[in-house]
């Protein structure tokens, strides 16, 4: 039986139970971990360095970032949602990080609501991530929409992102998931900016993210298991019984955010990679860049602060960078590169 694909209203909806379940509720997953705990820092008790001169910046996809920082895709389409990505987004660019937005669907369904997502006035400089869910290319969906989302933002990529899980246990879930990689394949071949594979939580292997590369992904962003499920996410908006079931049997389902760095970063040694899922201060950042990836992506954390105020934005984003300056210092590196090509950091046993 075919499930009836969910209303331009019942979108916007789930929008807003998104952000009030993920501030409100225990919904983080409960045994499974995202795997840094796993690993260790060398200690140097003498850096030879001056910690004023350490240099956060990096490159991705071209583009310069004063720090590894990536404001994880969360939300839009609703008036909270809207206050929430202008802060996001002031604060973006003040410390010229990355920021990627909620999945755009709503605002194409529902254009009055396109506004809350376009903070390109208020981060005119930074690396801007536009969002679609990639399943939503078997459901009328294609490059135009693509392109308009892209173009609503004035983005400089596109990500897709791959939910399966939470497609089954969402209330009119789509979960056809039939032939998508050769439409993703066909897309990124047309879309003037580059294409990024995200997960939602739940991770991406070394084979799938070999498969994503080959169709023209140009970036993956693993967004492993151990931060916020979206299986328990969902099963909190369950109206069912049997979604309620689905949502806490799979609450812990998914590869943790360290496999899935190590892993990809060894079968695909050049692609740009981000690491999310998880990662809660800099300390986690700087094990997940020893690892492989790029730079590293927060919600949650980002979430909790925006809602709160542009203030405590600025604090969270001081601290996160004090805490990775502070990994580079007692590790004697001096910039990201060297701890990226150092071995500094070890697996416990």
């Amino acid at each position: 039986m075919k499930l009836p694909i969910s209303s331009p209203d019942q979108t916007q909806t789930r929008k807003a139970d998104h952000l009030r379940i993920c501030l409100e509720e225990d919904v983080q997953f409960r045994a499974n971990t995202n795997g840094l705990e796993c690993y260790r820092f060398t200690h140097c008790c003498l850096p030879e360095l001056d910690r004023s001169e350490i240099d956060l910046t990096t490159t991705f996809l071209g583009k310069q970032l004063l720090a590894p920082l990536l404001i994880s895709s969360m939300t839009g389409g609703t008036e909270e949602a809207g206050i929430i990505n202008q802060r996001l987004a002031t604060v973006a660019q003040h410390y010229k990080i990355a920021m990627g937005v909620g999945s755009q669907r709503v605002a194409v369904e529902k254009p009055m609501v396109a506004s809350t997502f376009a903070v390109r006035s208020h981060a005119p400089d930074i690396l801007l991530f536009a969002n679609l869910g990639a399943v939503q290319l078997n459901y009328n969906y294609g490059l135009d929409q693509c392109l308009r989302i892209v173009d609503l933002l004035q983005a400089d990529a596109l990500i897709l992102h791959l939910n399966p899980l939470q497609e089954c246990i969402q209330t009119t879930g789509d979960t056809n998931f039939r032939g998508l990689l050769d439409k993703i394949g066909i897309l990124c071949e047309k879309l003037p900016v580059p294409v990024i594979a995200k997960e939602v939580g739940n991770g991406i292997s070394a084979g799938m993210a070999k498969k994503l590369l080959e169709a023209g992904v140009k970036a993956i962003d693993v967004a492993g298991a151990g931060g916020t499920s979206w299986a328990k996410v969902e099963s909190e908006r369950a109206e069912t019984p049997l979604q309620r079931r689905l949502g806490m049997t799979f609450a812990d389902w998914g590869l943790p955010t360290a496999e899935c760095i190590t892993s990809i970063r060894s079968a695909a040694p050049k692609v740009p990679l981000i690491a999310s899922g998880g990662l809660r201060h800099g300390l986690d950042i700087a094990k997940a860049l020893a690892l492989g990836a790029d730079i590293g992506g927060m919600a949650l954390p980002f979430l909790a602060a925006a809602a709160q105020s542009e203030a405590a934005l600025d604090s969270l984003v001081e601290v996160l960078i004090a805490e990775i300056t502070t990994v580079l210092f007692c590790t004697g590196n001096a910039n990201i590169e060297q701890l990226k090509s150092s071995s500094v950091l070890q697996a416990l046993s």
